[in-house]
């Protein structure tokens, strides 16, 4: 998994896997002849529709977890503080290898201040890309 699929997962905004190709049904062209000949034929059927995407209230989520957590972290602004609260590597490695896998421009990657901010952005974007509800004003 991802570092940034752990965030997700840790936020409970996991994706549904894709149904596997095996399950799509059989087309008459790929029956037996003496089949395809003697049933009427059948409508096609329908796309299966991906699950939408469910809304977590990733605000609330974090609030809870703030407040039951002895250290006082602020997730609103610090990545560090993000991740500790999720519970996850908060290292500058875990943090720089994150900031690789959602392609922070190289020039941050040399300053490690300028790295957080972005990947601190960044990933509040992304999580509100997949369904967590971010308010507005951290997204700015």
């Amino acid at each position: 998994m991802s570092f940034f699929g752990k965030i997700l997962d840790k936020l409970g905004l996991s994706r549904a896997e894709a149904a596997p190709a095996s399950a799509q049904p059989v087309s008459a062209a790929a029956q037996p002849e003496s089949k395809a000949t003697t049933q009427p034929e059948a409508a096609p059927l329908a796309e299966p529709m991906p699950p939408p995407v469910s809304v977590v209230d990733v605000k609330a989520h974090l609030e809870e977890l703030a407040a039951v957590n002895p250290q006082k972290l602020n997730w609103r602004t610090s990545i560090v503080d993000l991740l500790k609260l999720l519970e996850l590597d908060s290292s500058f490695s875990a943090r720089k290898e994150l900031a690789t896998e959602l392609a922070c421009p190289a020039e941050l990657m040399s300053d490690s201040a300028q790295m957080n901010m972005w990947l601190h952005k960044t990933v509040l974007q992304k999580i509100a890309d997949n369904g967590g509800n971010i308010p507005a004003e951290l997204l700015d």
